[in-house]
């Protein structure tokens, strides 16, 4: 089967391989799902993901599979397959790679590290490995700017990172070598992954920490500084609502202290050209 790991986005999908059968038991888990809802067809997104965790992909059987269950044509559920980048037509390798090059990432080295590990790999863009251990793929902002620029395996962060680190990353992916994401939990395979985006948690949502020191720096900052939430609206319905900084956190330097500032104002002083008479 080495033969259907590296792909490329411009050849064409196979409908069907002739190998996949959905078993009665991910039927009974998409009927499970179904049942988390009050409308059954708002479990496909997570039914899809089911698919991809036993398929390694959405197949055709499993596109055949949701609609059975949730009374819907196996066109209306590919269209939803076919939309979210997410949901994968072609094989995965054990581990997604994602390298984030949107504007912040490319800028910090995104592009750098995404260059860096197609060489390194020997693929291209949402290609796997020889091996199958490996999918590449560039995406669209993580919402972590605050760590840019970042990768993601398996849709766990990791931040702050360089061309040298992201190669050493998927060497110990491939190694077998555990990996940890710094915000998250250890590394699991793909279709591991994948039950747990269709709602099936295998337990380890807590084992790393969620948040680092950037994503908390405001946080620090209003408790050091004593600054609280707005703390409600003003009368007549409007939604303005009052900051309360104490005294001690109003230490930062008077507007009289500064250059260019006019005192009381806050505003930068109008050059004497450009005032009225």
């Amino acid at each position: 089967m080495a033969e259907n790991h590296t792909t490329s986005t411009d050849m064409p999908v196979p409908y069907s391989t002739g190998d996949s059968k959905i078993s009665e038991t991910t039927i009974a888990e998409m009927r499970e799902l179904a049942a988390r809802y009050p409308v059954g067809r708002s479990a496909l997104l997570p039914m899809l993901h089911l698919v991809q965790s036993v398929e390694g992909r959405v197949t055709p059987e499993g596109i055949e599979a949701c609609a059975d269950v949730l009374g819907l044509t196996g066109a209306e559920v590919s269209a939803v397959a076919t939309f979210y980048t997410m949901y994968k037509r072609r094989p995965v390798g054990d581990y997604h790679v994602g390298v984030c090059t949107n504007t912040l990432c490319a800028v910090m080295g995104g592009d750098l590290i995404f260059e860096r590990l197609k060489q390194h790999l020997e693929v291209g863009n949402d290609e796997t490995t020889e091996d199958g251990k490996i999918t590449l793929e560039h995406i669209e902002c993580n919402a972590a700017c605050d760590y840019a620029p970042v990768m993601m395996v398996n849709w766990e962060f990791f931040d702050d990172m360089t061309p040298e680190t992201a190669t050493q990353l998927v060497d110990d992916l491939r190694d077998g070598t555990e990996v940890k994401s710094p915000r998250g939990a250890t590394i699991c395979t793909w279709k591991e992954a994948e039950r747990v985006l269709a709602g099936f948690p295998d337990g380890r949502a807590d084992e790393g920490p969620t948040g680092g020191k950037a994503t908390l720096a405001g946080l620090r900052l209003a408790r050091e500084r004593n600054w609280t939430a707005p703390s409600g609206q003003h009368g007549g319905g409007g939604a303005a609502a009052e900051q309360t900084v104490s005294p001690e956190a109003a230490s930062g330097p008077r507007p009289e202290d500064q250059p260019g500032k006019e005192s009381g104002t806050g505003s930068p002083a109008i050059p004497d050209s450009r005032k009225e008479d």
